[in-house]
């Protein structure tokens, strides 16, 4: 078994070698960064997960019919208008952002992906998009800063990663920027996300390597239980760290792929913590239960709770919420077996209250803080799974009743 040493290091979407990037304002939004570009000095392999929503936008189809192809050298997203529920127009305005990207870039236009985030059911404004199309593209840069910037809706942070490992004599980087506070919920990802390796990778083995890294990360993440019509992830890898190509099992494959699981758990802890309204990140682990499968089950249960994250932002340790989410979660549960603690104070044991009256006062004060480990043990079993959240708090609802929200 090859040894990864995996290193987080400073550095986001253009971290891996002959990546650039830029975000600029063309008009979608009143004054924030709106259009971004993440471009490849060479085509490179492409892969991409994308929404299970049935109600897709048409960026998602157009990507989704454009990845076939595993080949790719620009990503142009948009933000501040998810062109979503816009029909035979909205695939029309997918088609010419592409087009127009691949023109301004001197590519062929079938190497460019689109991605859309923000409101549903309205039309994108083309001529703006048409200004800053050429725009973005003569700001092309190694900095990705203003790309992770651009891609924002109501995040208040731009959020971006990237990780190098060993393979070989070589170094290999993935690097990657993400967007989502909210409409956050696994069965793909909640985002519009974009990987970038140097590493070169086979079209189908990146694809299964994607699925595997988002599986574990953007799949095991929640705010509030709902899925995107606009959900992408997007990963472009250009071979340009002069490893040989990764085509099959092997050492090579393991290394990356645990870089680029890192890249994504580290994306996707983001996304949880910047949560809509959120004041603080949790951590949902869960163990003994019959299988993996049923540990995530019931570790996303309690993560989409609404009343274990209502408890959980006002510091209330109820675990009868955490029991009750367990127990109608699908995952097979013995009620007299499971265990809860609140980081490192166990506040039930067998089902039951925990003996030591003073847990209670002792998990509250662990709820104070910003960073929260809920630990299940069900009893039953070696399977084990880790969920992340967010509280929920009256933020949230300002934040979404708006009419247009």
């Amino acid at each position: 078994m090859v040894e990864r040493v995996v290193r987080l290091i400073q550095g986001g979407v253009t971290s891996a070698q002959g990546f650039v990037a830029s975000g600029v304002h063309c008009g979608i939004k009143p004054e924030k960064k709106d259009l971004a570009l993440v471009y490849s000095r060479a085509p490179a392999s492409a892969a991409g997960v994308f929404t299970t929503n049935k109600v897709k936008a048409p960026p998602v189809l157009f990507n989704m019919e454009r990845i076939r192809s595993g080949r790719g050298q620009a990503v142009v997203l948009s933000s501040g208008n998810a062109n979503s529920c816009t029909g035979e127009q909205g695939m029309r305005d997918a088609r010419e952002m592409a087009e127009l990207t691949a023109h301004y870039l001197g590519i062929a236009d079938d190497l460019v992906y689109v991605c859309s985030t923000g409101i549903i059911g309205r039309p994108l404004p083309m001529d703006a998009i048409r200004q800053g199309i050429p725009e973005v593209v003569r700001l092309l840069s190694p900095d990705g800063t203003t790309a992770a910037e651009a891609i924002m809706t109501t995040d208040t942070v731009p959020k971006a990663a990237a990780v190098q490992v060993p393979i070989g004599a070589q170094v290999v980087t993935v690097g990657g920027m993400t967007k989502g506070a909210g409409m956050i919920h696994p069965q793909m990802a909640t985002t519009l996300t974009v990987l970038t390796t140097d590493a070169a990778v086979a079209p189908p083995v990146l694809a299964a390597a994607l699925r595997r890294a988002a599986d574990q990360s953007f799949n095991r993440i929640t705010v509030d239980g709902d899925r995107s019509t606009n959900d992408t992830i997007l990963l472009l890898a250009n071979g340009e760290a002069g490893v040989p190509e990764i085509t099959g099992p092997g050492d090579a494959l393991e290394a990356f792929q645990s870089a680029l699981t890192t890249a994504a758990v580290t994306l996707a802890k983001m996304l949880a913590r910047d949560g809509e309204g959120a004041t603080k990140f949790v951590e949902i682990v869960v163990r003994g239960a019959q299988n993996d499968a049923d540990a995530h089950r019931a570790g996303q249960a309690v993560a989409i709770s609404p009343l274990v994250k209502t408890a959980i932002y006002g510091g209330s340790p109820n675990w009868g919420r955490i029991l009750a989410a367990v127990g109608a979660s699908g995952a097979e549960v013995a009620a007299d077996r499971v265990a809860v603690w609140m980081g490192p104070v166990p506040v039930a044991e067998r089902g039951v209250a925990a003996e030591d009256p003073e847990s209670a006062e002792e998990a509250a004060r662990y709820l104070a803080g910003e960073d929260v480990q809920i630990t299940v043990d069900l009893g039953l079993g070696k399977g084990e799974a880790t969920v992340w959240t967010c509280d929920l708090t009256e933020a949230y609802v300002r934040e979404n009743a708006g009419l247009l929200s």
